[in-house]
């Protein structure tokens, strides 16, 4: 399997990128290509030893800033950036999935222009794990961030993809579905909630009705729908709560001589607990409904992140998602 890599995506790029591929290349037996400025990459790659590790360059002279402000226009102006020439080594055949911890908005962008959407996709859907008491220890929560406006039909696209990966990817039979609402009862929810409900009551899919915020980590569902603009919310304030929380833990545990000797017996299971917290251990966001394989990072991922977003991105091609997703949709006649 090879997979491009955007070595110049990401807040920390290009040193945490390369790290995280020889990571990646060494630990899974990947093949990379790594997209960058070829002299930096370079560089950054002489300090490993990558004897017997199959990485290749691929020369991109431009890179999508992180804080671009129209990342559809800097995409039709950067065709020769990382982030584009990437997306191009899957339209050609030359990678099976691209990763890139760049710019959400213009992975997006890049992916639409060059890759565009499976056939029948409405709208492409940005979706990650996330920690939860399901069986499997987390959920699939889709979209957190593609699409901040929705129609029903685009959240009913959505449960299907995030369906299929669940069972195909994460190994949930028959996964459930919810939808996010502000109750639990039917009949709740803003006008897209409840013009969505029917649709996935008729879809086939396991359905089992909607989801407040708070039963989301309580294992309510398997895979959790809504559109961008909540999904990126539910994220967001989620990301800030953990560290909300391990920050006053440490601080409470550290603050008093009793309370240090505890802190230390009780390390291993407060490293167990950050572990299941910590979005670098689910690597990045499939970019669902996109006709290839698009993983997208967090912007402040370091090699950790890096390393196991490649490994969602083998994992994706190794399951047949593409193909699962475009014949779930024909069978879903959706």
């Amino acid at each position: 399997m090879k997979i491009a890599v955007d070595a110049m995506g990401g807040d920390h790029a290009p040193g945490v990128v390369v790290d995280g591929a020889v990571q990646a290349a060494r630990d899974l037996g990947l093949e990379l290509i790594l997209v960058g400025r070829r002299h930096v990459i370079e560089a950054e790659l002489s300090a490993y030893d990558t004897a017997g590790l199959s990485l290749q360059i691929h020369h991109a002279e431009k890179t999508v800033a992180m804080d671009e402000h129209n990342p559809a226009a800097a995409i039709k102006a950067s065709k020769d950036s990382s982030m584009v020439l990437g997306m191009e080594t899957v339209r050609r055949g030359e990678a099976e999935a691209f990763v890139t911890a760049g710019h959400s908005g213009a992975a997006l962008a890049a992916a639409l222009f060059r890759l565009g959407r499976i056939r029948g996709i409405k709208r492409p859907a940005l979706s990650t794990v996330f920690p939860s008491q399901t069986p499997q220890g987390h959920c699939f929560l889709l979209d957190i961030g593609a699409n901040a406006d929705c129609k029903p039909e685009y959240l009913l696209q959505f449960a299907v993809m995030g369906a299929i990966y669940s069972e195909r990817v994460l190994g949930v039979a028959r996964p459930r579905v919810a939808i996010v609402s502000n109750g639990e009862e039917e009949g709740k929810g803003n006008q897209l909630v409840q013009d969505t409900v029917p649709l996935l009551k008729a879809s086939g899919l396991n359905f089992v009705g909607n989801a407040e915020g708070k039963d989301i980590p309580w294992g309510i569902a398997d895979v959790i729908v809504t559109d961008g603009f909540t999904g990126n919310v539910i994220i967001k304030l989620s990301e800030g709560v953990s560290r909300l929380l391990m920050d006053i833990l440490k601080t409470e545990l550290t603050s008093r001589s009793m309370s240090k000797v505890g802190a230390l017996l009780a390390k291993p299971a407060f490293d167990a607990v950050r572990g299941r917290l910590d979005y670098r251990e689910y690597g990045g966001a499939p970019l669902l409904g996109i006709d290839g394989v698009v993983i997208v990072g967090h912007g402040r991922s370091d090699a950790l992140a890096i390393r196991n977003a490649i490994r969602v991105a083998a994992q994706t091609v190794e399951n047949g998602v593409l193909d699962a997703i475009k014949q779930g949709l024909v069978e879903q006649e959706v």
